[in-house]
């Protein structure tokens, strides 16, 4: 059963990954005329309600769905390093679930903000865009833009793995190096590292979820030199 739900959590590893790629992917796509530096923000507004169904499709993905996934991969991570470590996880994964919660309640007001904003843009468009611009702060604080509480999940999850040899030893370091760029983003001036802490992200959920879901005699603590392979 152990075996088993790690390999949920490498699974759940995986989608996060996914969820990152989708949410860059579209953001610099098909959103990005929304993002145009020669473009009026009203204008902007109504290219995110002309198509408000992908809009809200991404947000449900990025968001919502990333944020339950990421609860079952932090009780899979919880349940392989709290033998060794059960205080510090304790830590962990109370940070890691408040940041599911924080996605996930991200989304969920970024579509409910847009349906009201799409009955009031048609009215009067200038004041549906000070009432997004106000939505979009919120989600901004609760996860969208700082990324405090994710960052200090990733930390903790990866020096408690780090002293445990419980991952690859790389990977750990991946971990902490991404981890401390989403710290940063709460310091305003350092926002744009939420870029950084998104990209590491990807790499991390990689890398983690190839080894939560391989053979359980490369997973064993102590077996960091067959999952780090030459590792220093």
């Amino acid at each position: 059963m152990q075996t088993q739900w790690q390999k949920i959590g490498g699974v759940a590893a995986f989608f996060e990954a996914f969820a990152y790629i989708v949410g860059f992917s579209v953001m610099l796509t098909v959103l990005q005329p929304a993002a145009g530096a020669g473009t009026m923000p009203e204008q902007q507004l109504g290219h995110i309600l002309s198509m408000s169904a992908l809009f809200k499709a991404w947000n449900i993905v990025i968001y919502v769905v990333f944020g339950a996934v990421l609860a079952v991969l932090v009780i899979a991570l919880h349940a392989r390093l709290a033998e060794g470590a059960e205080m510090l996880m304790r830590v962990a994964s109370a940070f890691g679930l408040i940041w599911s919660g924080l996605v996930i309640a991200t989304g969920m007001i970024a579509n409910v903000g847009l349906s009201t904003v799409a009955k009031l843009y048609a009215e009067d468009p200038r004041l549906a865009t000070v009432a997004w611009r106000t939505l979009n702060a919120v989600q901004e604080g609760l996860g969208g833009g700082v990324e405090l509480v994710g960052g200090l999940w990733v930390i903790l999850v990866s020096v408690v793995a780090l002293r445990l040899a419980a991952l690859p030893r790389r990977l750990n370091y991946i971990g902490i190096a991404t981890g401390t760029a989403g710290v940063l983003t709460v310091i305003p001036p350092l926002g744009e590292l939420g870029a950084v802490f998104g990209i590491g992200q990807i790499v991390w959920f990689v890398w983690l979820g190839i080894v939560m879901v391989s053979p359980p005699a490369v997973l064993r603590p102590g077996a960091e030199g067959a999952a780090a392979g030459t590792a220093p």
